[in-house]
């Protein structure tokens, strides 16, 4: 490495000629490669590239990492803030920012194995989204058209399937859709098997599942997008993984959990021979209650028949005639009364009125005298003065005239008394 001399002979390096001796010394310590770093994660972030940059620390100190996404696409968990890992990798320098950092190629969680912490992740997300919702479960059919099967064509699920099928109902069709049930073409398998067998019109019921096996090995069903699958199937689903113990994500999504793949295949068919016994009970229970009411509607039409009503019908109908005749005369005297009385007020009324008429007044000798120019009755002397024309109206005739004089009503009586 060049370098110039000073006068105080000291040689001069630019920064990338120090920050590569730096990354020498570093890679070149066997401590540092492959070496295995316990600390919490903090500043976690997945860039959009698909790397994973993060920082690890405990009490004293702090570490830079990166995971490529080459490496990180392998996790089965992801990486949180406040996550407690153990990262392999080899220490290096960041030369464009002079940095030393962790290039991680492998990173579990410490203290919990890196499936169970991908379990209980997965779990809690799917369950936010509503999956395991119970209201969301559906109740499987009694009988079904049609069982549908996604497994494996060489595992004893299905063997033990077929087996508890046939000997429950023997005529029950079943319709097998073959899937890889492990390894990492494991979930794609299982997704496309039950889209597939979703297209057949006449599959009611859908066993999906496998054998017992580790954990690793049950892996493909707790898979997300298996999970999905099972979610958006329009078959009801029961999840048949592993033995009574092993429990996965295809379970908590199912529409109902076997225990094993023989008790999903109990689950998803009756036995006919209880089946048969049971349709004959009810059989013979509507037998029984029919001949019941055909013997109660019999002793019901006797007792009817019996009666005048049917025995004897005109005789019924003669009297409601008879009643009916009755009726109309009441009827009849009734409108005679009131017609009588109504004459009867009418004649009083009419004598009222013809004691009030002014026809009767004349009758007696009185007389009504009108004005001819306006029509109004004289009343009084000072509706009148000499001249005025008047019409005098009697009981048979009307006298037409004009008044001579006004005398006033005292004068006529003075004159009267003096003579």
């Amino acid at each position: 490495m060049e370098g110039q001399q000073l006068l105080f002979g000291q040689q001069i390096f630019t920064v990338q000629q120090v920050t590569r001796i730096i990354k020498d010394r570093l890679t070149s310590d066997p401590r540092l490669v492959g070496v295995a770093v316990r600390g919490e994660i903090s500043n976690f972030k997945h860039h959009g590239s698909g790397h994973m940059y993060f920082t690890l620390k405990d009490a004293q100190s702090r570490l830079r990492c990166v995971m490529f996404r080459s490496d990180n696409m392998r996790l089965r968990f992801r990486p949180e803030d406040g996550m407690t890992v153990i990262a392999q990798g080899d220490i290096s320098v960041y030369e464009a920012a002079g940095d030393y950092q962790l290039y991680v190629r492998a990173l579990v969680p410490a203290g919990q194995g890196e499936l169970a912490l991908a379990f209980e992740q997965l779990k809690k997300k799917l369950a936010a989204q509503g999956l395991f919702d119970p209201a969301r479960k559906r109740p499987l059919p009694l009988l079904p058209r049609r069982v549908g099967v996604v497994t494996s064509l060489h595992g004893a699920a299905l063997r033990d399937i077929l087996s508890v099928i046939r000997r429950r109902f023997p005529e029950m069709p079943v319709l097998i859709s073959p899937a890889i049930v492990q390894g990492e073409e494991g979930p794609e398998s299982v997704v496309r098997a039950i889209e597939l067998i979703n297209r057949c019109p006449d599959v009611d019921v859908l066993i999906v599942g496998r054998g017992g096996g580790s954990l690793e090995e049950l892996w493909t069903f707790n898979d997300e997008r298996v999970a999905w699958a099972i979610a958006r199937s329009r078959i009801p689903v029961i999840s048949a993984v592993g033995h009574e113990t092993d429990f996965t994500i295809a379970d908590f999504v199912a529409d109902k959990r076997a225990p094993t793949p023989s008790a999903a295949a109990e689950m998803a068919v009756p036995e006919a021979r209880v089946l048969r016994h049971h349709i004959r009970t009810l059989l013979a229970r509507l037998d029984a209650g029919l001949r019941r009411r055909l013997e109660a509607g019999r002793m019901r039409l006797d007792l009817l028949s019996r009666r005048p009503a049917l025995s004897r019908p005109w005789d019924l109908i003669a009297q409601r005639r008879q009643q009916v005749d009755d009726v109309l005369l009441a009827a009849a005297r009734a409108v005679q009364q009131r017609i009588a009385g109504y004459e009867r007020r009418l004649a009083f009324l009419a004598g009222k009125l013809d004691a009030l008429s002014p026809l009767a007044t004349l009758a007696r000798g009185f007389a009504i005298c009108r004005r001819q120019d306006t029509g109004e009755v004289v009343r009084s002397g000072r509706q009148v003065e000499p001249g005025t024309p008047l019409t005098i109206r009697v009981q048979d005739a009307e006298i037409w005239g004009r008044a001579e004089q006004v005398v006033p009503a005292a004068a006529t009586a003075g004159e009267g008394s003096k003579s």
